[in-house]
């Protein structure tokens, strides 16, 4: 696997680039600038050219196999899901990338019109409600948010849901992410709106007041600041994603998740083919490798992601989903309001962040 790179572009910067070695995230945020990655070597027939926004100890060992099963070169672009749609999208007559691998059903599906229809050669393997019915969003994980906690830095306070985020105790000590940036902040905003309106997002938005007004004029723009930032104790708590929260909880009896009991939405990730590719063959092959089950197999057992495939079980470390109070999205209706519900949180967050000034 070659990581991309330009370093003669412009627009190229040191934080751009992807090293091929084990990553450590900080808080700055991937972002393509606008700017094209060049895959060195994109002519070549047996290149296949990976976004992704995973981090790289899911994304390494999966595309190292891939390529000594298959023998096809892949170059990896890494970056936060909505810069990479916003880069696929100043690019409709010749995509940069062959493959999406990641970025959340939420994330994606206003961007659909981006991607070429194909299901994959394992969609009969699929749990019924994560079918690919769309024609071109194949599900890779099923991915739940959750709230995960810092029991040094939280100390006696109780916490299981949304409602006790809103403890003044913990005023500048929750960590969120902004939803224009990143995804598992958009996903937790329309968890927030669902749980908290009872299945009625228009009657959530109270609760985001007043969960704006207790962040103390702190937004991330990474989904990977706001674990890291729970996980060296910055914060005491951080609306994240089952993965990255789980990651740190199996390590450090430190750290722990809460599912909370207002409701969980679960939404899953996927695996994405763009339109006006160049390398389309190797595409078809790479969907069809991360969704068999050998992959599935792999982030189940040995990563903290759930499969969507009905013959694979999740791993132990994990709740049982039956025993998670998950509640229904219309996800229709999220993508319609997804520009105006992003515009109204920002609003109400720099009122409440002038407030505290």
């Amino acid at each position: 696997m070659r990581p991309v790179s330009n370093e003669d572009d412009p627009c190229y910067t040191d934080a751009m680039r992807t090293p091929y070695r084990a990553l450590l995230f900080s808080a700055s945020f991937f972002i393509f600038a606008g700017c094209l990655q060049k895959a060195k070597g994109g002519g070549d027939a047996n290149t296949l050219v990976v976004a992704s926004p995973h981090p790289l100890v899911l994304i390494v060992p999966v595309i190292e196999n891939f390529e000594n099963e298959t023998g096809i070169a892949v170059e990896l672009v890494q970056g936060g899901t909505k810069e990479i749609l916003k880069t696929l999208q100043m690019h409709p007559d010749a995509s940069p990338y062959d493959v999406l691998w990641g970025g959340s059903y939420a994330s994606v599906l206003p961007a659909s019109s981006l991607f070429d229809s194909y299901t994959s050669a394992n969609e009969a393997y699929i749990r019924d409600e994560y079918k690919n019915v769309e024609g071109m969003l194949n599900r890779f994980s099923d991915v739940p948010s959750v709230l995960m906690i810092n029991k040094k830095r939280l100390g006696d306070i109780a916490l299981s849901g949304y409602g006790d985020l809103l403890n003044p105790k913990l005023k500048g000590a929750i960590a969120f992410g902004n939803p224009e940036t990143s995804s598992s902040a958009w996903e937790h905003l329309i968890n927030i709106l669902y749980a908290e309106g009872k299945g009625n997002p228009d009657d959530g938005w109270d609760y985001v007041k007043r969960l704006c007004g207790n962040l103390g004029g702190i937004l991330l723009n990474s989904s990977s600041a706001v674990y890291n930032g729970v996980a060296d104790g910055r914060f005491a708590v951080g609306l994240t994603f089952e993965e990255g929260g789980a990651n740190f909880a199996e390590k450090d009896d430190n750290i722990a998740l809460v599912y909370m009991n207002e409701g969980v939405v679960f939404t899953p990730d996927g695996v994405y083919m763009p339109k006006k590719i160049r390398h389309k063959d190797n595409a078809v092959r790479f969907i069809d490798y991360v969704t068999g089950k050998n992959v599935q197999s792999y982030i189940a057992k040995r990563m903290n992601r759930r499969s969507v495939r009905n013959d694979v079980e999740t791993k132990s470390l994990l709740p049982a989903k039956s025993a998670i109070n998950c509640i229904p999205v219309d996800y229709a209706y999220t993508t319609s309001h997804q520009s105006e519900w992003v515009e109204r949180f920002l609003d109400i967050f720099e009122s409440a962040r002038q407030s505290d000034e």
